[in-house]
């Protein structure tokens, strides 16, 4: 018996000891623009990943699969390296952040095993606000693609309120994503700074001569609306996410892993669960298909959702969704119809909110994602999703996305 517990011991340590080795090799790993370049060079397949929102789709572009940044990104890829096999993957949803991207990034990006990705989130982060949960968030997406071996470009696009010359240094959204960039050695697309100067450069040359273009610069890249460019603007994006990638070449950049972050780590502990996975539904709800239709194509959610659990108005004492879980940050994932109706959340014992899921407003079903933060990770907290539904009213939503200490559904 003594015997046998030395050598269950002994296995245990061996196996502990592997663990430690895997882990720390993963910490260090270091991802090279050198090989991907060789690589690309030799024909290999290699998948890349446009990871973000609408500006990543190509809102407003004229032809997103050809006229948005990442398809002229794509075009000049192809051209660089013509013995390549490229594969490119839109995972793009139009109104999300890094927040959402956290607990999208495992199934919509790096189960591609993409060679290299480009992330864009610092605009709808927010450029101009200084907020340490969202610079957590974005830093926990740029670490684990690297953990995964992925090269990574991060890219920071403007509004057209973000064209102001001189603006750029004073951004501290933008400053602090750069900073990330820096800590693990990757290059940034950084279309914001471009395009100041270039606004700067035309309002000189106004100055110096007195007259005017025909139409003044930020008016031709935002041409439709001040949210989202036209063709012309997502050239220049196009051009200063490819800047990145050819300073990555060029100066043999090595994308790697800093030993410690320089935001809180809390995202680095995640889980996502669908609630069709829970096991028997609470009375009222069944699992369904996700919508096929759309407000945009951005927005259309059978893409990034597996299923949807629903509830109807029509069906008389619907019970809650009731989980048990410790994390210090929760999230509700799922989408917004144009029959839905509302939910409230309860936390703890106490209403939290009344969630309005109703899409009727943006004329089309989109992503709902609705979050929770600040909790105490060391206590189970128990979350109440209980619906508010008229006769006509439905309900769908996918998963609870946990993060923070243990980021585990309880049973």
């Amino acid at each position: 018996m003594f015997h046998a517990n030395k050598q269950s011991i002994l296995s245990h340590l061996i196996l502990l000891y592997g663990l430690l080795v895997m882990s720390a090799n993963a910490e260090t790993k270091k991802v090279s623009f050198a090989d991907f370049d060789k690589r690309a060079k030799a024909g290999e397949r290699l998948t890349v990943v446009f990871f973000g929102a609408s500006l990543t789709y190509g809102a407003n572009a004229s032809n997103h699969a050809q006229t948005s940044y990442r398809a002229r990104v794509a075009q000049k890829l192809d051209a660089k390296y013509p013995a390549a096999h490229f594969s490119y993957v839109d995972s793009s949803i139009g109104g999300t952040g890094s927040d959402l991207g956290v607990f999208r990034l495992e199934r919509d990006c790096l189960a591609y095993n993409p060679a290299l990705v480009f992330v864009d989130f610092s605009v709808n982060d927010g450029l101009n606000v200084d907020k340490p949960k969202k610079f957590a968030t974005y830093e926990s997406i740029v670490r684990r693609i690297v953990l995964k071996g992925s090269l990574v470009i991060p890219v920071i696009f403007p509004f057209h309120h973000d064209a102001e010359p001189g603006t750029a240094k004073n951004m501290p959204g933008r400053t602090k994503h750069i900073k990330i960039a820096e800590a693990y050695n990757a290059p940034v697309g950084d279309a914001v700074l471009r395009i100041q100067n270039m606004v700067a450069e035309e309002k000189a040359t106004i100055k110096k001569t007195g007259k005017k273009p025909e139409k003044i610069l930020t008016k031709r890249i935002w041409n439709i609306d001040y949210i989202h460019p036209g063709d012309f603007g997502y050239e220049i994006f196009a051009d200063a996410a490819w800047g990145a990638f050819e300073k990555g070449i060029k100066d043999k950049m090595v994308c790697e892993i800093p030993e410690k972050m320089l935001h809180a780590d809390t995202y680095m502990s995640w889980s996502r669960t669908r609630i069709s996975q829970f096991g028997t539904l609470p009375k009222g709800w069944k699992v369904t298909t996700v919508s096929r239709t759309a407000a945009w194509y951005d927005g259309y959610m059978a893409r990034y959702l597996d299923d949807v659990v629903i509830a109807t108005g029509r069906t008389k004492n619907i019970e809650p969704i009731i989980v048990k879980f410790k994390a210090s940050f929760v999230m509700i994932y799922g989408q917004e119809t144009t029959d839905s109706g509302k939910y409230q959340i309860i936390l703890d014992g106490k209403e939290r909110k009344v969630i309005n899921l109703n899409s009727k407003r943006y004329g089309g079903n989109r992503q709902h994602y609705e979050t929770i933060a600040g909790l105490d990770p060391s206590k189970i907290h128990t979350l109440e999703i209980r619906p508010i539904l008229t006769a006509r009213e439905v309900i769908r939503l996918e998963s609870i996305c946990l993060a923070g200490g243990e980021a585990k559904i309880v049973k």
